[in-house]
């Protein structure tokens, strides 16, 4: 079977470019957007466009459905449309609609004092509409799509066959994939299936993934890291304010801060690995800055809010998009192991 394991020796025309999305909940809304936004502006598909995309929960739905060939305007539409189901805040009709709103509210919060906040029905039956029976194997670029093995305490990361010794991954189901790297602790429980058991959330480890795309680039694709391009998205920031000393009533604040903590390293591994420390005009972070408290990873209230401000982004930073990293179709993607056919 043909493979890329030669792309040391072979010359290329194009530099690689990696595509990396944080997890956020709802608030992928916006780099989904973002995305959409590119491919309508510049007429060209954003997996034509990268060599390995990379995502954490709601960024690893992102990157698994630009992978399978979706648009990223039907990935957009998919947090619009079915968002506010998923975390329980569809619409209501009839009478006293603003009561059964307060008490459902009341119902949710209750509840996720001493369990899950939601069900994964809802999120699995979205994804099954939009994935089908789709596996990671069907991508036609290189995925990465962090998660957390809680049953043996460490990460679990799904990966597209684009190295020999991956060749259990490209069969497991897309939606399977997805449903662990979103499963947020205290917010969706925890996703098992044959092979794996207790699967969380990305985010526990890696919510900000440029870091372990970049090692997977050096250290697994042997890639060229000075002619390699990253572009990263965010699902917003948030300045915190100081505090002399912390007391359990700061949790909330302090976990918040370990998460900043986390996407800084984060970052600074990309930085190192890309041979830029300090700058690097091919590497690209996109985050947008909000007061604290602006919007929640399940805040469905917020959905249009953050298209809109996702697709603005998207128009602001078009000359350095088009200038870095759509600038050609990538080299096509041929997997060690293909993907059984159905």
């Amino acid at each position: 079977m043909a493979s890329d394991s030669a792309d040391d020796t072979t010359k290329r025309h194009l530099p690689r470019r990696i595509l990396a999305i944080d997890g956020g909940g709802l608030k992928g809304a916006m780099p989904a957007a973002f995305l959409a936004e590119l491919e309508r502006l510049t007429g060209k598909r954003v997996v034509d466009q990268f060599d390995l995309i990379a995502g954490t929960s709601t960024g690893g739905i992102i990157a698994l459905g630009l992978g399978l060939g979706i648009s990223a305007e039907d990935i957009c539409r998919f947090y619009v449309d079915r968002g506010p189901a998923i975390f329980d805040q569809a619409p209501l009709g009839g009478r006293f609609t603003a009561a059964k709103h307060a008490w459902r509210k009341l119902a949710r919060t209750l509840k996720h004092i001493g369990t899950a906040k939601y069900g994964s029905d809802e999120l699995r039956s979205a994804l099954e509409d939009v994935f089908g029976d789709s596996s990671i194997g069907d991508s036609i670029t290189r995925l990465v799509i962090p998660a957390f093995d809680s049953a043996h305490g460490g990460p679990y990361v799904f990966k597209t066959a684009h190295h020999p010794r991956f060749k259990v991954d490209y069969e497991r189901r897309a939606v399977d994939a997805a449903l662990a790297t979103a499963a947020a602790p205290s917010f969706l429980p925890a996703h098992s299936f044959d092979g794996a058991s207790h699967l969380l959330d990305g985010g526990i480890w890696a919510n900000n993934p440029m870091g372990s795309a970049a090692i997977e680039a050096a250290s697994t694709l042997k890639w060229d890291m000075g002619e390699t391009r990253m572009l990263s998205l965010g699902c917003t920031d948030t300045v915190h304010p100081v505090k002399d000393m912390v007391g359990l009533k700061d949790v909330k604040w302090l976990l918040e801060l370990m998460f900043q903590g986390q996407d800084r390293f984060s970052q600074a591994t990309a930085k190192l690995l890309l041979g830029h420390p300090h700058t690097n005009p091919h590497l690209r972070r996109i985050n947008a800055m909000v007061d604290p408290g602006f919007v929640a990873l399940d805040d469905a209230s917020k959905i249009e809010t953050l298209v809109r401000m996702g697709r603005a982004s998207a128009r602001n930073h078009l000359p350095d998009m088009e200038s870095c990293f759509f600038i050609g179709t990538r080299e096509p993607f041929v997997p060690f192991h293909p993907a059984r056919e159905s």
